[in-house]
């Protein structure tokens, strides 16, 4: 079975999507639908702007869904997904590859994410840290051991756990990892806590969005971050949606999940080749590759 997967925030990079922009029409009319619907040129931004300006959450989620969804859809018959799954912003657009929502709907549904994120990232200072080299069990430990707000947050392959929270908190558990025998343990250059406790107001805030957007039928499975199983039933998918900012992305969950259930291959589609990676992490001989436009 045939396996897509897309990327979340943190793939970005100067030049995205430029070369889709250029040599499809397709491409050309859903970018330019894109700048409408943000009320801003997005693709000045990704074609040419600079790193700091990209970095913006409210620029990078859009961007990063625009790249993977308009390169899905100019795959056209190439395309043909049997499972697919995304990592944090990604599944808004697997759930787009897979049919669920509309073009249009799910780049609205990630411009209100980033949004309410952004809002939520400073009202509070939170960061993230990736935790390398250590059992799940003993991260999580940690973070119990740990005063004030730290949760495990990106269970990203065996030996990677992203962990969220108060920069306090967060800086201690470090300390406490490193002490405990972690390769690293390594703060994240990111706005706040996602995928924590503290993105609350944020889960809230997308909640409504969520509950006003029509979701369809899916022509093929997604494996939710929350639950890291296959789900069709479309309530279920915008309860796990409206869930996944507070909830913890498992991801290494997903790969053992999609490989279980009959993957043969693992396409990845959008910038980076970070997901690709990580599956290798679970199974050095397991088939990966990137998207690509003839």
């Amino acid at each position: 079975m045939k396996a897509y997967v897309f990327p979340g925030q943190g793939a970005q990079f100067v030049g995205m999507g430029k070369d889709l922009y250029e040599a499809s029409e397709v491409a050309k009319q859903l970018f330019e639908r894109a700048n409408e619907i943000l009320g801003f040129r997005i693709t000045d931004i990704m074609f040419e702007g600079t790193p700091e300006e990209l970095k913006e959450t409210k620029v990078t989620q859009p961007a990063i869904f625009l790249h993977s969804v308009i390169l899905a859809k100019v795959m056209g018959e190439e395309f043909q997904p049997e499972m697919v799954a995304g990592h944090s912003l990604g599944e808004l657009s697997a759930l787009v590859a897979n049919g669920v929502l509309e073009f249009e709907d799910g780049l609205r549904l990630v411009s209100a994410r980033a949004l309410a994120m952004q809002k939520a990232c400073e009202t509070q200072k939170s960061t993230m840290a990736a935790i390398l080299s250590l059992e799940d069990s003993v991260v999580e430990e940690i973070c119990e051991e740990t005063e004030g707000v730290v949760v495990a947050a990106n269970y990203n392959c065996p030996g990677q756990l992203v962990i969220s929270g108060t920069f306090e908190a967060v800086t201690a558990a470090c300390e406490l990892a490193t002490e405990k025998g972690a390769r690293r343990a390594l703060l994240l250059p990111v706005g706040g806590a996602f995928h924590s406790p503290l993105m609350e107001p944020a889960r809230e805030e997308l909640a409504k969005a969520i509950e006003n957007t029509k979701f369809h039928k899916p022509t093929c499975p997604v494996y939710q971050n929350v639950s890291a199983k296959a789900v069709i039933e479309e309530s279920e998918i915008k309860e796990n949606l409206i869930a996944q900012l507070t909830a913890p992305v498992k991801w290494t969950q997903i790969m053992h999940a999609m490989i279980a259930d009959g993957a043969t291959s693992v396409t990845e589609v959008g910038p980076g080749k970070v997901l690709q990676g990580l599956f290798k992490k679970v199974d050095r001989k397991f088939s990966t590759s990137g998207a690509s436009i003839a």
